[in-house]
């Protein structure tokens, strides 16, 4: 089985038990809402990418940002496993800024497919990444959420 590699840095946002969410357009996560964020450009650090990629899915510009951890899960799909690495931040945002046209760069494409303020509650594996049942194993106080965990089998809505 082939397995990749994936890191990449996501910023949370809750107000009032509301988390900001993106619905996923394409790959693994397609139509499950997910974090704000991803990947790193050659040469950029840890909290560039992090501003650049929330802007680019939300609109939002980040104030300021905090409280940096990391955790992995492992994704196994039918002919592949990805292992994701993410990179979290607790961030700030002004909600009376928010760009009009979400940022589209020719030579990438935008896998965000809109924004939603999600009760927590209804946060689940029927409706969420990966990205996000960390975060909910996280916000329990869970004793394990530093250890690995295995998706058998994800499907791909």
């Amino acid at each position: 089985m082939i397995i990749i590699n994936h890191i990449g840095i996501y910023g949370i946002c809750i107000r009032d038990n509301k988390l900001l969410c993106i619905k996923k357009g394409r790959g693994p996560y397609k139509n499950r809402f997910d974090l704000p964020g991803g990947s790193q450009k050659e040469n950029e650090g840890l909290t560039e990418t992090l501003v650049r990629e929330f802007q680019e899915e939300t609109g939002y510009h980040i104030k300021g940002y905090r409280d940096c951890r990391a955790y992995d899960v492992f994704v196994e799909e039918s002919n592949r496993t990805v292992h994701h690495i993410m990179v979290f931040y607790n961030i700030d945002i002004n909600l009376e800024q928010q760009d009009t046209i979400l940022e589209k760069l020719e030579e990438e494409l935008n896998d965000s497919s809109g924004i939603y303020w999600i009760d927590l509650e209804e946060l689940d594996i029927k409706n969420s990444s990966p990205l996000i049942l960390k975060l909910k194993q996280e916000l329990s106080n869970d004793k394990d959420v530093l250890e690995k965990v295995v998706y058998k089998n994800w499907e791909i809505l």
